[in-house]
């Protein structure tokens, strides 16, 4: 069979090891340079750099403090992720020699952003999460076009790399509208009603993307739960609004009940 006529997921004979252990090497020297960055050794608490403004506080889309716990499970998906990859019926397996580069880029983007918050550059934050959410939507389409290989990798891939986009789709807006507020854009960043915009934007974003993958749950659950939190945050404090809790709210159940929908469609 000639590569013309290969299915798209069948295995390359002659792949080695060099491909698979570097992505390893790099997601873990990304992880560890996140966990550093993040104050879990050196460095100031994310809330606390660039002036505060990436603060639970600091606009009114951020979300509350708890909902940063996603990251827990983001990090534990990327280092099963790095493992299974290196298993003999992934080293060669097209899906796999597709996705390597991207989730390495998405990794070292991560560490990145967390340095250059820590530096205090809110503007070049705002590009190296761009850069990063690119990454990811491409990661998305890349495992929406090739088969998966079981539950095992539908849980270490598809919902790692699922979950990752929607969390950093809430978290895009939220650092761009933090990068307009510190540059004087108050009025513009602090309006409730720009802010129910920007909701309804990425609610429009993920009815899209839940029709451009058939339904995949994972993007949709962790901007789900980004938007909840953004809800519990805006209950109280500097940028108290019900209009924005229940905005929100709305729209954390309409990202979930469009890719449900999609889901049985496709079935």
């Amino acid at each position: 069979m000639t590569d013309a006529a290969r299915p798209p997921h069948a295995a390359r004979p002659g792949t080695g090891l060099a491909a698979p252990i570097l992505t390893l090497v790099v997601v873990a020297l990304s992880m560890v340079g996140a966990f550093l960055g993040s104050r879990a050794v050196v460095g100031d608490p994310v809330n606390e750099v660039a002036g505060g403004w990436l603060g639970a506080d600091a606009t009114p889309i951020a979300p509350a403090s708890t909902a940063f716990s996603i990251w827990s499970v983001i990090y534990a998906g990327l280092a099963g992720y790095a493992v299974w990859q290196l298993f003999p019926g992934q080293r060669a397996d097209e899906r796999h020699r597709r996705l390597r580069p991207w989730a390495a880029a998405s990794a070292v983007l991560n560490a990145l952003w967390l340095g250059v918050t820590q530096a205090g550059w809110l503007g070049l934050s705002v590009v190296v999460m761009l850069a990063l959410l690119a990454v990811l939507i491409r990661i998305v389409l890349v495992l929406h076009a090739t088969p998966r290989g079981g539950w095992v990798e539908t849980v270490l891939v598809d919902g790692t790399f699922g979950l990752y986009l929607g969390w950093v789709s809430v978290a895009t807006a939220a650092n761009i509208t933090s990068w307009l507020a510190a540059s004087g854009a108050d009025g513009l960043s602090g309006s409730v009603w720009v802010t129910v915009g920007v909701l309804v934007v990425l609610a429009a974003v993920f009815g899209a993307l839940a029709g451009a993958t058939r339904g995949r749950l994972a993007p949709a659950l962790a901007a789900a739960w980004g938007m909840a939190w953004i809800a519990v945050a805006r209950s109280t404090g500097q940028f108290e609004s019900d209009v924005l809790v229940w905005t929100a709210g709305t729209v954390a159940a309409a990202v979930l009940l469009t890719a449900v929908a999609a889901r049985l469609r496709r079935r």
